[in-house]
């Protein structure tokens, strides 16, 4: 059967998701939240771990790539090879950082790049958008400087997605709690749609 004249045209790129996560204890909902992102149309998702993370879920449950500290120095080893923070950059139309741990808020906010995910985040391109969805106990949230360092991520053009209150893992209730991952989705999606070429459902 002869395709459609103009129908190329058609066919868009897939719009990429880079999805960073940290430390807390909220990266157990990383794979209910990378499954129900591949469920958006027209969306290829591409993980960035940072170590301390990967005690909270199984990389088997990670049905995409998924990229951490060991392979961005495995794959450098003269001037002309790639450089991992750089080309998941380049590769990505929209970075969300769920969950955002105290550790790494600290870190992004003062500039610190010492692994990976904070080394994709000091070289991202300012004009894409970049989502964070912060997570941490109650009283690490109400610390004044957590507030500040939300505050100066906002100031580089970052996208909060609130924490919430409810019952913690370690038994306080109270805000920080990282978002639904419906809410989550829901802000992603409200992204794709100023987005030309990614239908939603």
């Amino acid at each position: 059967m002869e395709s459609c004249p103009g129908a190329a045209s058609l066919v868009e790129r897939k719009f990429h998701v880079l999805v960073g996560v940290t430390g807390s204890v909220a990266a157990l909902k990383l794979p209910f939240l990378v499954s129900k992102l591949l469920d958006i149309p027209g969306l290829e998702v591409t993980v960035v771990t940072t170590e301390r993370a990967k005690h909270f879920y199984n990389p088997q449950d990670i049905p995409v790539t998924l990229y951490s500290d060991s392979d961005e120095w495995e794959m450098w080893k003269h001037r002309s090879d790639p450089v991992l923070h750089i080309d998941l950059r380049r590769w990505a139309d929209l970075m969300l950082v769920a969950p955002l741990d105290a550790n790494t808020l600290g870190k992004v906010a003062s500039g610190i790049c010492d692994n990976l995910l904070t080394c994709v985040i000091r070289a991202w391109d300012r004009s894409k958008p970049l989502l964070f969805c912060p997570a941490m106990n109650t009283v690490m949230w109400e610390h004044p400087l957590t507030a500040q360092q939300v505050d100066q991520l906002k100031a580089f053009g970052y996208v909060e997605i609130p924490c919430v209150d409810k019952k913690l893992v370690c038994g306080d209730q109270g805000l920080g709690a990282m978002a639904e991952v419906e809410t989550i989705v829901d802000k992603v999606k409200e992204v794709l749609s100023q987005h030309s070429g990614v239908q939603q459902s």
